[in-house]
């Protein structure tokens, strides 16, 4: 399949004069990362993960502490005592590792809502420049292995994305 896609997109490019006016191509990547809205999403959610990667990461220093302040009473402790220390240190453990898992979820569909919210801003002014330039198809450059750059319109994209929106709002 993705090779028939592949020689469709060849011929109508190679074969076809009458088509190369009206396929172009657009980087939808470098349209969610670097419009503004896009962009601001990308550096909210790498300071909430940094942020969020220093907290565990304090949390993960403390419980080592513990544990060694625990390893240093063994001799100390009664037998039962030190295993109580023990299991509730596993349980912190444990909690944090749940904790972090869902945190870092969290931001992955924080990330996700946020590019669905793009996209279905992106695609009626898709449209509505393919109407207006006459445009009969527009391809994602993933799926291209080779083209003229003047038929890319990534750039006139995200030109009519800054005026239409500027921020998205996220958790």
């Amino acid at each position: 399949m993705k090779k028939l896609f592949i020689f469709t997109t060849l011929f109508l490019f190679y074969f076809s004069n009458s088509f190369s006016d009206n396929i172009h191509f657009i980087d939808y990547t470098q349209v969610l990362n670097k419009s503004k809205a896009g962009a601001e999403v990308q550096d909210k959610l790498k300071k909430k993960i940094k942020s969020e990667f220093e907290k565990f990461k304090e949390q993960q220093t403390s419980l080592r502490k513990e544990e060694n302040e625990i390893i240093s009473k063994k001799k100390i402790l009664s037998k039962e005592e030190y295993q109580k220390l023990v299991i509730k240190l596993r349980k912190k453990v444990a909690d944090l590792e749940k904790n972090k898992k869902t945190s870092f979820n969290n931001i992955g569909k924080t990330r996700s809502d946020a590019k669905i919210t793009l996209l279905k801003v992106v695609n009626p002014i898709i449209k509505k420049y393919m109407e207006v330039n006459n445009i009969g198809l527009v391809l994602d450059k993933k799926s291209i292995i080779l083209g003229d750059t003047k038929l890319e319109i990534t750039d006139q994209i995200i030109t009519a994305l800054n005026k239409q929106l500027t921020s998205i709002k996220i958790n």
